[in-house]
């Protein structure tokens, strides 16, 4: 199922930070005021030097809208650091946090690129299944090849679910080899062989 993005700068609150330099923003990470953390969060994503800083008070975190600031910080910074400080969050056992990484990370499809195949690889499936979410955003050719590759090999239905509905809304051509194979490959498994059916049919229709 997609994951919508919400506009996390439009987050209710004070901006009590506005035009206060890096370290002081840092220091207010730590404040007892929620408020003040939530605007210290919205301040650093300026600051790409303080992914470090935002990781770490991403852990201790426990208010959702402060968490989600701090996504969208690292989110704004977007590089291989931030990437790096949010995986660990689609392990996570809140359901929201999970999502929150999951919005953040759909937002950076050049940066998450190389951890992809790694993700889809995983020995956690509740991780694939987030993982195939993440080449919803890439291009077209890059999602159709890794999901591809998933659908090629991966034995739990509901990886492969979730994989064949992202290629049915961004796949090629070139998915259809792996969509017929695991069609077949779970063949006693109806949903799987519609779902299979209908993204044939979509990214026949496809450009590329």
């Amino acid at each position: 199922m997609p994951f919508v993005k919400r506009d996390a700068t439009a987050l209710p609150g004070s901006d009590r930070t506005t035009g206060m330099d890096a370290a002081s923003a840092v220091a207010n990470l730590s404040s007892p005021d929620a408020e003040i953390r939530w605007s210290a969060a919205r301040a650093l994503g300026a600051h790409r030097e303080m992914v470090s800083a935002l990781a770490a008070a991403l852990g201790v975190e426990r208010i959702a809208r402060v968490r989600e600031a701090i996504m969208t910080a690292l989110m704004r910074i977007g590089d291989e650091a931030s990437v790096k400080a949010m995986l660990p969050y689609l392990r996570s056992q809140d359901a929201g946090l999970r999502a929150a990484a999951i919005e953040a990370l759909q937002a950076l499809p050049d940066a998450i690129s190389p951890f992809l195949e790694q993700l889809l690889a995983d020995g956690d499936s509740d991780v694939r299944i987030l993982a195939t979410e993440l080449a919803r955003n890439m291009s077209a050719a890059d999602a159709t090849h890794a999901l591809s590759r998933l659908l090629e090999q991966e034995q739990h239905p509901n990886v492969c679910g979730a994989a064949i509905e992202v290629l049915a809304e961004v796949g090629t051509k070139d998915a259809i080899p792996a969509l017929q194979s695991c069609a077949n490959r779970f063949s006693k498994i109806p949903f799987l062989s519609f779902a299979a059916a209908t993204a044939i049919a979509r990214v026949s229709n496809a450009e590329g």
